[in-house]
């Protein structure tokens, strides 16, 4: 691996390969806790993709030979809920027995995030076209994974979208016009 890659590359697969596994154990630690089906289902149908995604980064690395990193597909079963409803009081836990689907689902989608923002970050390191994309995939997929956590959440009310009136919102958005592309002068 050290001949084919710079020290940036080694160095960020290296941090990528540690913070999967630290999510795959992280996920294996709240499969106990998990009581809602759908919740398990997601929960397992991810630890499953993260695993393979593991095996596969380690290969093509291993074996230099990089191929497509495999999409992660999520199905959009519902349109978001904006709005809040009287959301629930968060304090943390005092037990471990204390924890639910609603912390459950949170560390997933927390999980997610970071891992996402880490990935796109080291694909900015690497020099191996093919290696940054395969880590790119990997930061999409992490997304895909957070959005999917973020559904269930949003659907079950535990994850509220907080919304702006109307006339603000308006103003905000129509601050914003086209360029005309008269206005850009070519340099020669």
């Amino acid at each position: 691996m050290a001949a084919h890659y710079g020290a940036h590359e080694v160095m960020e697969i290296h941090e990528i390969l540690s913070d999967t596994i630290d999510g795959i154990n992280q996920f294996q630690l709240y499969r106990p806790h998990v009581k809602d089906h759908q919740l398990r289902s997601i929960l397992d149908k991810q630890l499953q993709f993260m695993t393979q995604e593991y095996n596969n980064m380690v290969q093509a690395i291993n074996q230099r030979g990089i191929t497509q990193a495999v999409p992660y597909r999520v199905p959009r079963t519902a349109t978001p809920v904006y709005g809040l409803n009287n959301p629930d009081t968060q304090t943390p836990n005092t037990s471990i027995h204390d924890m639910d689907d609603r912390d459950v689902a949170s560390g997933m989608l927390g999980c997610h995030k970071a891992s996402a923002a880490f990935r796109m970050m080291a694909s900015l390191e690497c020099a191996d076209l093919e290696l940054r994309r395969m880590i790119q995939q990997g930061a999409i997929n992490c997304a895909e994974q957070a959005y999917e956590v973020w559904q269930y959440m949003n659907q079950k009310g535990y994850y509220q979208v907080p919304t702006m009136k109307d006339v603000t919102t308006s103003t905000m958005i129509n601050t914003y016009s086209p360029a005309s592309t008269g206005q850009i002068r070519q340099y020669q």
